[in-house]
C-alpha cells in the first residue's frame, strides 16, 4: 500500500444509490439443498419461490406468537 493517496479530483457519493436493492445470495447446507430441489420439483416452481414461500410462514408465524 502507498503511504499517502491523493483524493483531491474524486467525487463524494459517485455510486452512492439510496434506493437500490440488492440480491444477496443465499447457501443452503449440503442437506437442505437436495430436498427443497426435489420438494419444488414436485411443486413445479422454482427452489427461490419454496424458499419464500418457507419464509412468508415462518414470518407470519412469528409474528401472530407475539
Amino acid at each position: 500500500m502507498k503511504s499517502r493517496y491523493d483524493f483531491s479530483k474524486a467525487i463524494r457519493g459517485k455510486f452512492y444509490r439510496p434506493n437500490l436493492r440488492l440480491n444477496v445470495p443465499i447457501y443452503l447446507d449440503e442437506d437442505v439443498a437436495p430436498w427443497l430441489e426435489k420438494y419444488a420439483k414436485r411443486k413445479k416452481v422454482d427452489v427461490q419461490t419454496v424458499v419464500n414461500d418457507m419464509l412468508r410462514h415462518n414470518k407470519d408465524l412469528s409474528q401472530s406468537l407475539r
